[in-house]
């Protein structure tokens, strides 16, 4: 039987799982585009980037352009969580075939 503990119960959640998602798929994301894309709340995605951010997954920096912007990007500790994260469900798929 598979152990389940395995699984990063911070990552796991879907809205969590969703920003992870997107972090890895390119270097970093302003708060508004991320918002957009994930379809939250303010209030739902910092929760959930602050979570992220506690444990070192998940970087930030201000910048002013035309206006004051966030920017979020994964750290190595984040990468490193969201592979080892990809690998144990690869190993759950794995075991379900023999």
């Amino acid at each position: 039987m598979f152990d389940f503990d395995r699984l990063d119960k911070l990552i796991h959640e879907k809205g969590r799982l969703a920003i992870m998602t997107m972090l890895a798929a390119r270097p970093n994301w302003p708060f508004q585009d991320l918002k957009a894309e994930l379809k939250m709340s303010d209030g739902n995605l910092i929760t959930h980037l602050r979570a992220l951010h506690q444990a070192g997954y998940v970087a930030y920096r201000k910048e002013i352009l035309t206006r004051p912007q966030t920017r979020y990007e994964l750290t190595g500790r984040g990468r490193k969580a969201f592979q080892n994260y990809l690998q144990v469900l690869e190993e759950m798929v794995q075991s379900t075939k023999h």
